[in-house]
């Protein structure tokens, strides 16, 4: 089986954040969709490794920050690559927080979705969260970032946590 041939589906590119109490995490993700217009629903992937995953089960929202094309590197790393067990990724990048009090990235999103979690499905490595959706905006007229933009653009990698990763070249991980 060619497994490239997944990269073909479309997907966009999304910072998923939840919170802890007064602890905040966010992390990258292509698998968010639009599932019932009325009411308006949204799945979102995520996998059970991530502190992220660990936040959005406890206390049951989250938010999706939709990232512009323009978004750089940096910003994408900070959200990818590095562990919230580490580095508190909220200490450099504007945010804010609305009505379900889960952290919005407005630096370098042109939208966002605020949601509580309605009904989980176990895939495995991952959870599908089925979101009610409680508030959304758009914050510019930027185009957003899509999985093929980020690919093919950016020159963007698939970190291991991805549902999207395929593995590395060995010239890749360094050895």
């Amino acid at each position: 089986m060619n497994r490239k041939a997944l990269h073909k589906i479309s997907y966009g590119m999304y910072i998923v954040s939840s919170r802890n109490g007064d602890k905040f995490n966010g992390q990258i993700a292509n698998s968010v969709f639009q599932v019932t217009a009325e009411p308006p629903r949204l799945a979102v992937c995520i996998n059970k490794k991530n502190l992220t995953h660990e936040y959005i089960e406890c206390s049951g929202v989250l938010s999706v920050s939709v990232m512009s094309v323009n978004t750089p590197m940096k910003q994408i790393g900070l959200f990818g690559f590095r562990s919230g067990r580490d580095v508190d990724k909220f200490g450099s990048v504007e945010y804010f927080t609305a009505k379900t009090g889960s952290p919005i990235v407005n630096e370098n999103s042109v939208a966002y979705v605020e949601c509580k979690i309605q009904n989980k499905h176990d895939v495995g490595t991952h959870t599908i969260f089925i979101c009610e959706i409680v508030y959304a905006d758009i914050i510019c007229d930027e185009e957003p970032m899509t999985y093929a933009y980020y690919h093919h653009i950016k020159g963007g990698k698939s970190p291991e946590t991805a549902p999207t990763f395929l593995g590395y070249k060995k010239e890749e991980r360094g050895g």
